[in-house]
């Protein structure tokens, strides 16, 4: 089997765009792979966070981990500071690392936009997350798009240092996640949908309420023509809400648009309420379920353990070929 690496920021709720977008597609591939799934906290703080709510957070999207389909006994679910490796091999990774190509990656422009200097963990996040892939020799990588620019610098270093120390790493390769189901923000539909935007109805959360859940979709975006299209150049608005649709019920865009043909947006919207709601209801309950059980803990110690053992043998190899050590 190959074996497949990700990992989710431990930063606030997690919304149907990660679940719809990626979340899904990790439970099918823990079926026929070797999957190893973190909750990359060491990412997280390179910007400030309180200490309890990050502990918090991180056994929440522990919880819907699990909750969402990813089975502990299938997959390896852990914390990222919790295995050691994970820093050990971002200072070897850095040393073999150039700042000229850091520079030029999109998303710390982005982030640090505006800031006459920004945090340095900011600016090497990218080496970070190549040690997390190659701490445990990852064949495939499961991304969005938006990752692709931190994949190709994954590779690079991995070659990079395979020129000057054969066998040292497994170069992986990204499987970019399907676009069939990227989920944009309901207010704003030519943006993804984020969990930091300042409008809370913009998104729906895993754990939102059904309430919530009505609010965010009768208020979402749409247009004046009334008309039940795809078609996201020209009606991005409806056409998010028909992707929405379709991935939370199995049913086709084109089934979609003749099932509404005629139809009015509101009667299109209350029914895709009652789909999400059916669709998020399960996963909440079973998030509450083990939120707070020893099982979660237990699994997560687990976990962390299977994937030390993975590391430490990378690690062993990793200082043999440089030289570390005695």
């Amino acid at each position: 089997m190959k074996r497949v690496f990700s990992g989710v920021q431990p930063t606030g709720n997690i919304h149907i765009g990660n679940y719809l977008g990626a979340l899904k597609q990790f439970v099918e591939l823990q079926n026929d792979q070797e999957c190893l799934y973190c909750i990359v906290d060491l990412h997280s703080i390179t910007l400030p966070q309180d200490p309890k709510e990050l502990r918090s957070h991180t056994l929440d999207v522990a919880a819907l981990y699990w909750a969402v389909g990813i089975d502990p006994k299938k997959s390896i679910i852990f914390v990222q500071s919790d295995v050691p490796g994970h820093s050990e091999l971002a200072w070897i990774l850095t040393c073999n690392a150039y700042t000229g190509e850091l520079s030029r990656m999109t998303q710390f422009k982005d982030k640090s936009r505006g800031q006459e200097s920004a945090p340095a963990g900011l600016f090497t996040y990218p080496i970070l997350m190549a040690a997390d892939i190659l701490l445990y020799d990852t064949d495939i990588v499961p991304v969005g798009n938006d990752q692709k620019q931190h994949i190709e610098l994954c590779r690079d270093i991995a070659i990079r240092v395979n020129n000057k120390h054969k066998g040292t790493f497994t170069v992986p390769d990204g499987r970019f996640l399907k676009e069939g189901a990227r989920v944009m923000a309901l207010d704003e539909p030519d943006k993804k949908m984020s969990k930091s935007a300042e409008n809370a109805f913009s998104r729906i959360s895993l754990l939102d309420d059904d309430n919530k859940i009505k609010k965010s979709i009768m208020r979402a975006t749409t247009d004046s023509d009334g008309i039940i299209k795809y078609n996201p150049s020209e009606k991005s608005g409806i056409s998010n809400l028909l992707t929405i649709y379709s991935a939370f019920t199995g049913v086709s865009i084109e089934s979609l648009e003749k099932k509404y043909d005629g139809c009015g947006y509101g009667d299109f919207k209350k029914d895709l309420v009652e789909a999400a709601v059916t669709a998020l209801k399960p996963i909440r309950e079973q998030f509450n379920e083990i939120r707070h059980s020893q099982e979660l803990i237990d699994a997560l110690k687990n976990g962390a353990e299977r994937a030390n053992a993975i590391s430490e043998k990378t690690m062993k190899r990793v200082k043999e070929n440089f030289g570390l050590g005695i």
